[in-house]
């Protein structure tokens, strides 16, 4: 993949681009609770979004999508949004240009293997991506925590998608073999390590496409900011629903209508469920781990009600299946894929049951795949280049 992007640069645009991997993620648990500023434990995996890119000297700015066969050119003092998925890269180029960065025009090609639609934050991976390849090749010295911001207010304010900050974070900040604890108030975080090589990060794609995920998702957090407004009318000191534990949420719940209740009061236990699984995992007690993904996948499907049936059939099918730990839904919601932790001994058998129940139950393929945590967004070694 990443010598084919090289020789479509050269194609397209002649020179010696730099290379660049940003990849997709993973959230172990802690799913909702970024934008209600708690806690998630995400971590970067070996799927990918793959730059060439090189600096123009005018404001073109000359853009290739490999995956999508597309290309699309502006100048810098021409960004407007298209409505499609240029606009997570115009973005990016927005906010540094706001941010007062000395930017000219540039060539990209990209591409990847990051699963579309499911959940894995392929948006992520571009705007992360293209945020640190322009820091690169205009040398603007902009620091990571600096380059994760500015990617995330590329999606609220040019896509128009209000996510929180897990993704760009751990696009930008991820390590090999460790999970991050994220306080996503203070954006203070924390390796955990995630070392077992006997247990396997399997990905199950629905291949659902999440057309309620963007419109439920602005719902959702629109529900918690409600909770928030009503809960802070009796204590001074609540900001988000991190500052609530469920004993207050139980002694206001009259207050709240049953909706608004039900989704507060699986954030606040999310959170809970997130400090405690850290616990697990440096134990090494995926078991209990294993356990705390389940209870996640359960809330999300009752009490936040962003699952679907395709996610829930297949949590249902991890739990039947030997050397499963632990299951659940990951991402916005309504599709995507589901996570799971495998006993390596038992992949094979879990792929197996997984395709075969999947069909047999909703008459539709499954897609899946192994994944292996790795580090963030880096540039890419001339060795590394020619593999």
């Amino acid at each position: 993949m990443t010598q084919t992007i090289r020789s479509i640069f050269h194609q397209r645009f002649g020179g010696e681009p730099l290379m660049v991997r940003s990849p997709g993620r993973v959230n172990l648990i802690g799913e909702h609770t970024d934008y209600n500023e708690g806690y998630v434990l995400p971590a970067s995996i070996d799927k990918a979004v793959i730059f060439a890119i090189a600096p123009r000297n005018d404001d073109l700015c000359r853009m290739y999508s490999v995956d999508f066969n597309e290309f699309f050119e502006t100048k810098l003092g021409l960004l407007e949004k298209t409505g499609m998925r240029w606009d997570y890269l115009l973005g990016v180029v927005e906010q540094l240009l706001k941010g007062g960065a000395a930017l000219k025009g540039f060539d990209v090609v990209f591409g990847g293997d990051i699963p579309i639609a499911a959940g894995l934050s392929s948006s992520a991976a571009i705007e992360g991506g293209l945020a640190f390849a322009l820091n690169e090749i205009f040398h603007l010295h902009i620091d990571k925590l600096t380059l994760v911001k500015l990617a995330q207010k590329a999606e609220n304010q040019f896509v128009g998608v209000r996510c929180g900050i897990m993704d760009q974070f751990i696009n930008l900040f991820g390590k090999k073999n460790r999970v991050v604890k994220l306080d996503c108030r203070s954006l203070e975080y924390e390796y955990v390590p995630f070392e077992r090589s006997d247990i396997r990060i399997v990905l199950c794609d629905t291949h659902v496409k999440r057309e309620l995920a963007f419109s439920e998702y602005n719902v959702r957090r629109q529900q918690c900011e409600e909770g928030v407004r009503l809960l802070q009318k009796h204590e001074n000191g609540i900001r988000s629903l991190r500052d609530v534990d469920l004993s207050f949420l139980e002694r206001h719940r009259s207050e709240l209508s049953p909706v608004v209740y039900r989704r507060c009061e699986f954030v606040v236990r999310e959170n809970a469920r997130v400090v405690a699984a850290c616990d697990d995992l440096r134990r090494s007690d995926f078991q209990t781990f294993g356990k705390r993904m389940y209870e996640s996948h359960q809330g999300l499907r009752h009490d936040y009600e962003v699952s679907s049936p395709e996610l829930d059939s297949l949590v249902d099918i991890a739990t039947r299946t030997e050397g499963v730990l632990g299951a659940r839904m990951m991402g916005a919601g309504f599709g995507g894929c589901t996570i799971n932790l495998v006993d390596a001994s038992h992949l094979q058998e879990f792929s197996i049951a997984v395709q075969q129940q999947y069909q047999q139950r909703l008459g539709k393929e499954v897609r899946i795949h192994v994944s292996k945590i790795v580090s963030g967004t880096s540039k890419l070694s001339a060795e590394e280049v020619l593999v």
